[in-house]
């Protein structure tokens, strides 16, 4: 477990957390679930549930989805011309693979991050 005073690497917690590790060891789990942050690590007890994230996942989430599904979105209808409904079925589908794929990763990312930076959760 790192004190207060120690520099913390925020690429190798981002790295870390990418891949669903606890940012401090890079071997204990991070997620309990689907996106449920573990209370602490079972390795090195580093208290990770203490690390909220709040909305910043679901925003750089969509961000992304976004931005890849404009041009997708576009070129899926000029160049294959497929009927509206089936397009927006097409898309949907799409979204929800990308949605489900990136969310996990950016919360991981998002919880490595605030780890390096020691930004807790300090209450209300």
């Amino acid at each position: 477990m790192t004190t207060d005073d120690d520099p913390r690497d925020a690429r190798l917690a981002m790295r870390r957390g990418l891949l669903g590790r606890c940012p401090n060891c890079g071997t204990g789990r991070l997620f309990e679930g689907y996106l449920g942050v573990a209370a602490r690590c079972a390795a090195c007890g580093e208290p990770l549930g203490a690390y909220k994230t709040a909305d910043a996942p679901a925003f750089f989430t969509i961000s992304i989805v976004g931005l890849l599904l404009i041009p997708l979105f576009g070129i899926g209808f000029a160049v294959f011309r497929p009927e509206p409904v089936v397009l927006l079925l097409w898309i949907t589908g799409i979204t929800l693979v990308l949605t489900f794929a990136l969310l996990r990763l950016i919360k991981g990312a998002t919880v490595g991050y605030f780890w390096a930076q020691k930004e807790r959760d300090r209450g209300s």
